[in-house]
């Protein structure tokens, strides 16, 4: 046997501790396949062009973008799984040096052994990628709302680079093994597991700090988002007292927790708990870092995933603009427009649509109060089904156009009772009776008054004969998110009447611009997303099977002395949920934090988008969990017999 075989073996003979390593980077591999075989794939421009010119150049970028996250990242992660394989196996390595190995022979053992892994982890990340491309294609397509699919093609340019670029990765973290192994004497590295770990301990106050930290972080993001003080220093502020307040939660807040419960007696000392318990304080202590590491990289994946789901719902879209069709016409012949109005009721009439017209002329007074008269607002809020107003001839409601104003109605009502209008001769003082928390005034960006229709009037009246302002014609459709034939027939057939001026908006167009700029969002937060959230999973592990040698030895003796299977079982099995589901906790209670946060900026529920999110990643936690257990256990149960 050579030397380059007897470093093979070592690769299948450790194929229990590199499996999660090789699978890790392998999908780390295959994610950045992925966002390749979309950034060069001739026809995604074509596709996302056909309803905004600049989603391409955001598409491309997006990807090239996530490739280099995920490729940094995968750096790191490499770096400190390898860090975990070298100091599960220092006593090894210390064995193979007193036999007469010399460090270099044990550095280039090390240098093919990584090489091995991480070529292995290249063929089969291409492969997969290669194998489900076109599913890959269809799936994108979708998001993206490419209207005519993406066709399959082979990625040769997506699979020289990622081959490349990971042939190069894993050269570094190669050469970066060696150095690591340098430290420490070949006396550290034979007694490297028989060295003994000191009690954890905890600082009373930094364990009632974290608490501290996170309770004021998580006010800081409410009052961001309830009192809608759009400040980002609130809002950095509030997410870096929870970083902070969750490392001192693991770091202390566990220790001092776990050993509050070593004090308490009658819990301690029942059947199982003084092993579970001492063992699980070391463990927490341990893994501190890793857990604190694995709940900001979770939490960051489900509020980006959450929020990205969130911001391609359809009622989104319909938050500013209620209406199906908008149109305003900016010929001056009522004749004409009519004309143009006819072609929505028949295209609409035709697809079979129930739809509920309106129109509105907004005028403006000369200190710059948008004025809208009463019965145009009444055929508006009627149309989306609100009950009519009433209104005394000096009365006015405020009604916003925007999300933001809508929501400073909401929270701080209107800042004065009454408005003063002047225009020409006209001089009047309007009282304010509401604020309406809805929109209804199509393209309203300002503060829009609806007053009286004699007050209309007479500001009207007040205007110039040869200057006139646009009516805005409203379709409101319920089922509007059907309209996308009407919508494409509708631009088609008014577009070929060059003669005429006017103003269009389709919701249905606008929503799928968005699904675009979504899907790319989508695509570049949640593949992004899960290789965190797979890597995260993956340093839990690692964390596991560096202490696997420990465990064995001990579980070993403890069974001597009349410990059970089921006993045995029970303990690691607690130990195990702590481990996987700690973190996973954390982030579930950051991420909902967001979500309820984000739930008072928008008006559609979010709680849908949310729920799924962490039902997906609690089901592959919870996959992961079992697997590992039954292979955890599985081992020391031929341990102990």
């Amino acid at each position: 046997m050579n030397f380059r075989q007897f470093a093979i073996n070592n690769v299948l003979r450790s194929k229990r501790t590199y499996i999660a390593h090789f699978l890790s980077s392998a999908f780390s591999v295959m994610i950045f396949f992925t966002y390749g075989l979309l950034a060069f794939h001739p026809q995604i421009k074509d596709g996302i062009v056909s309803s905004s010119g600049t989603l391409s150049m955001l598409g491309t970028m997006g990807m090239t973008v996530s490739q280099y996250i995920v490729f940094i990242f995968s750096f790191f992660f490499l770096l400190y799984s390898v860090g975990a394989f070298i100091k599960v196996r220092k006593k090894e390595f210390g064995i193979l040096l007193t036999l007469g190995m010399s460090r270099k022979q044990l550095n280039r053992m090390l240098f093919i052994e990584n090489i091995l892994i991480g070529a292995a982890a290249i063929i089969a990340g291409i492969g997969i990628g290669m194998l489900f491309s076109k599913l890959i294609l269809l799936i994108s397509a979708k998001l993206l709302a490419v209207d005519h699919g993406l066709p399959f093609y082979f990625p040769l340019k997506a699979l020289l680079i990622t081959a490349v670029a990971y042939a190069v990765l894993f050269l570094f973290v190669a050469l970066f093994s060696s150095v690591m192994l340098r430290k420490g004497t070949l006396l550290s590295l034979v007694k490297a597991e028989d060295s003994p770990k000191p009690q954890p301990k905890a600082s009373p106050g930094l364990a009632a700090l974290a608490v501290v930290l996170i309770v004021s972080g998580y006010g800081m993001v409410m009052v961001f988002a309830v009192l809608q003080i759009f400040s980002l220093l609130l809002l950095f502020g509030g997410v870096v007292l929870v970083i902070i307040g969750t490392y001192f939660l693991f770091t202390q807040f566990s220790v001092f927790f776990m050993r509050y419960l070593q004090k308490k007696e009658r819990f301690f000392f029942r059947k199982t708990n003084l092993l579970t318990i001492s063992e699980l304080i070391y463990r927490v202590k341990d893994n501190a870092v890793m857990f604190f590491l694995v709940s900001i990289i979770s939490a960051s994946a489900f509020t980006g995933i959450g929020t990205t789901l969130a911001i391609g719902d359809p009622g989104l879209s319909a938050m500013e603009n209620p209406y199906a069709f908008t149109y305003a016409p900016y010929e001056e012949e009522g004749k004409d427009s009519e004309k143009l109005l006819d072609v929505f009721r028949e295209e609409l009439g035709k697809a079979g649509f129930n739809y509920k017209e309106a129109s509105v002329t907004p005028i403006y007074s000369d200190n710059g109060f948008k004025l809208i008269k009463l019965s145009d607002y009444n055929s508006l809020i009627q149309s989306l089904g609100y009950p009519l107003e009433t209104l005394a001839e000096t009365d006015g409601i405020l009604t916003p156009g925007t999300v933001t104003q809508k929501n400073s109605y909401r929270i701080d009502g209107t800042e004065t009772d009454q408005i003063e209008i002047i225009h020409g001769d006209v001089a009047l003082g309007i009282k304010v009776i509401k604020a309406e928390t809805f929109i209804a005034v199509p393209e309203a960006y300002g503060d829009t008054l609806v007053v009286s229709d004699g007050v209309y009037d007479e500001v009207m009246s007040e205007q110039e004969d040869n200057y006139g302002y646009p009516t805005f014609n409203t379709f409101f459709v319920e089922n509007w998110r059907e309209t996308g034939d009407v919508s494409r027939t509708i631009m088609d057939r008014i577009s070929e009447k060059e003669e005429y001026s006017y103003y269009i908006k389709s919701l249905y167009l606008d929503w799928k611009s968005a699904q675009q700029h979504n899907g790319i969002l989508l695509m570049v937060s949640g593949l992004v997303g899960i290789v965190f959230f797979t890597f995260a999973a993956s340093f839990i592990y690692f964390r596991l099977y560096a202490d696997l040698a420990r465990d064995e030895q001990q579980y070993r003796m403890i069974a001597k002395v009349g410990l059970s299977k089921k006993e045995l079982g029970l303990i690691v099995t607690r130990q195990l949920v702590v481990m996987f589901f700690l973190p996973m906790l954390m982030a579930v209670i950051h991420s909902a934090v967001s979500f309820v946060a984000l739930q008072q900026l928008v008006d559609f529920s979010i709680v849908g988008h949310s729920l799924r999110i962490f039902l997906f990643f609690l089901s592959v936690q919870i996959l992961y969990f079992l697997i590992t257990r039954w292979r955890y256990l599985d081992r020391l149960y031929k341990i102990i017999q």
